[in-house]
């Protein structure tokens, strides 16, 4: 009798997991009924395109430390931006605003100025190159094989430029948009962003500007990275971890000749506090942040094995968290992570250290705190002789909304759609950060996506060697960010 009441119950447990992944529902946002927008124009103009990439990646614009970079090659970028966007520059619905020097505000005009505007925002700077390891010149623009390469292709002067070619097409033939547009261009994105996005969203909040949504670089339009997904994946930035550099000292143990050692040095004190940092990782913060609904976003769609353990996270949670938390890449994602990046200690090789120091770099998960990490370190370190210091730290971001009702990420997902047919969309964590961090006065909407496809193959080129961008995937992205001024109009 008892072992036919736990056949049954096993039974009935097996087929309530069989059950909720069979009728698992799919959490896609639909593609928009009727709003088919033709965008052959792009593809007719592709030359010109083209041509005015190349352009701005040949500028050098290069950030190396705050107030260390090529100032006269941003101002020439304001220039060449002037001369390529003529009906942008002579529009009488759009200012245009150079903020604290180098940086670039545009406001567009809309026919309701009485609904919220979006902010579009992009970054003038790229990063250092070593030249020597580029297969072609990288501030050349060179065309090779189809694919525009140089330093700043996929970061981030491809937005930059492909919101200004989208709005360009808007204005030259004649629609005017509904909702006003806020087009915020920051010159130091690269070591900051604080004499850039910094400076225009303190102008932005002296006027009172409270904006419907805003869309930073972050997140792609992913191919092959996602497992489980045969088909494209957007992955939409909606939080991004916060940061905390800390340093870790020690002073208290007697120096003098390494021939009469005590039996701890400074070095040996502190090394093994940064030990028990690494041996004792954050706890999983999975749930607690948008890094589950990701899965759940893709859980439909996704391959049936994976499928039925999203659809039952109740029970395989705890499996998918471990599987998980074995690779770096995916560990980033479930909690706050720790990485000992420099160690200093000792003078001279016969004399006891007279201190150690040792720096951390935490990126923060979004449900935690600076401060929740600091007392992490101190419960962990377990030690009054260790010293901490914080040298640099941020917050990291709320999480924005990601149902329909929000229109910033309705309006991306259903862009996507339609420049991306087939293409699954899906909230996640960006683990870098962006000049988003700058404006949480401005809009509680605030979501951090590259509209450009990568694989594999292109993830070492951002910030790395033979940075490049396909001319496909370049009109797709100005083919997204034109959609995108049709579409938020149209959730007015």
């Amino acid at each position: 009798m008892i072992a036919l009441i736990l056949a049954s119950g096993a039974i009935g447990f097996v087929g309530l997991v069989i059950f909720r992944t069979l009728t698992y529902p799919n959490k896609q946002i639909k593609p928009s009924a009727g709003q088919s927008f033709d965008t052959s124009f792009i593809q007719e103009n592709e030359d010109r395109l083209v041509s005015n990439l190349q352009q701005v990646v040949r500028f050098n614009t290069t950030s190396r430390e705050r107030g260390d970079m090529n100032y006269e090659e941003i101002l020439k970028v304001h220039q060449f931006i002037q001369q390529a966007f003529p009906t942008i520059h002579s529009s009488p619905l759009v200012k245009r605003e150079v903020i604290n020097q180098y940086s670039l505000l545009y406001t567009v005009e809309g026919s309701e100025p009485s609904l919220k505007p979006y902010i579009l925002c992009a970054h003038m700077d790229v990063v250092p190159v070593e030249e020597d390891s580029w297969d072609v010149p990288p501030f050349e623009g060179r065309l090779v094989d189809g694919f525009i390469y140089g330093r700043g292709t996929l970061d981030d002067k491809h937005s930059l430029l492909g919101i200004l070619e989208a709005l360009e097409f808007l204005l030259q033939r004649g629609e005017k948009p509904v909702r006003p547009i806020i087009l915020a261009f920051g010159h130091d994105e690269e070591v900051e962003g604080r004499d850039g996005a910094k400076e225009i969203a303190a102008v932005l909040k002296d006027r009172g500007i409270q904006a419907e949504f805003l869309i930073d670089e972050g997140l792609t339009v992913t191919d092959g990275l996602v497992p489980g997904m045969s088909n494209l994946v957007a992955l939409v930035g909606v939080a991004e971890k916060g940061y905390l550099n800390l340093e870790l000292s020690v002073d208290s143990a007697p120096t003098g000749h390494a021939s009469m050692p005590p039996k701890e040095t400074n070095i040996g004190i502190l090394s093994q506090a940064v030990s028990r940092l690494e041996t004792n990782p954050f706890p999983s913060m999975f749930g607690k942040g948008p890094e589950r609904a990701m899965f759940e976003f893709l859980g439909a769609e996704i391959i049936f094995p994976l499928k039925m353990v999203i659809a039952n996270f109740w029970l395989f949670s705890p499996i998918f968290e471990w599987i998980m938390s074995r690779k770096p890449s995916t560990n980033a994602f479930l909690r706050t992570t720790t990485a000992l990046t420099v160690f200093k200690g000792g003078i001279k090789r016969n004399v006891l250290p007279p201190s150690a120091t040792a720096n951390i770099n935490f990126r923060i998960h979004p449900a935690q705190t600076v401060q929740d990490v600091i007392d992490y370190v101190k419960k962990v370190v377990n030690d009054d002789r260790i010293k901490l210091k914080t040298i640099a730290a941020h917050e990291p971001s709320h999480i924005s909304p990601y149902s329909e009702s929000s229109l910033g990420f309705k309006s991306i997902a259903q862009c996507v759609k339609q420049v991306f047919p087939g293409a699954s969309v899906s909230p996640s964590v960006l683990i870098a950060n962006t000049d988003t961090k700058w404006y949480p006065d401005i809009t509680a909407n605030r979501y951090r996506f590259f509209p450009v496809v990568t694989d594999a193959s292109d993830i070492n080129r951002i910030h790395g060697h033979n940075e490049r961008i396909s001319i496909g995937h370049y009109l797709e992205m100005v083919q997204f960010y034109y959609l995108l001024m049709k579409h938020a109009d149209n959730h007015s």
